[in-house]
């Protein structure tokens, strides 16, 4: 593999390889909106922040509190998400499930691929 000449071949490179990721047979594909939805619940995980299904709802910048349920329950079914219980019974915490942490991994494997020279 030959030496980027510009970083922003590392990115169009890194680019490249997450999108054979998702061609690979693991979780079924998510649309746009829910790959923003995937990414804020990942980084409220990495900051040990709880994000409840209500506070998703909350985000006006995903839309309408309708879609944003029906991306949920869309990402539940896909088995990116899961929901689990609080101490309020009506309050249900969102978290990446083991699927997507082990897409995570995969797209960090493909930052540093990208990044080798």
């Amino acid at each position: 593999m030959t030496a980027p000449t510009r970083p922003a071949d590392i990115y169009l490179r890194f680019l490249q390889l997450a999108e054979a990721l998702r061609g690979l047979p693991s979780l079924p594909a998510l649309d746009p909106l829910e790959e923003r939805i995937l990414t804020i619940i990942a980084k409220a995980g990495q900051d040990r922040q709880r994000l409840s299904v209500r506070d998703m709802m909350a985000k006006k910048e995903l839309g309408a509190p309708a879609t944003l349920h029906t991306r949920l329950t869309s990402m539940r079914e896909k088995g990116w998400i899961m929901l689990s219980d609080t101490e309020d019974a009506r309050r249900k915490q969102i978290e990446l499930t083991q699927a997507a942490l082990l897409h995570f991994d995969k797209l960090s494997k493909c930052m540093l691929k990208a990044a080798q020279i």
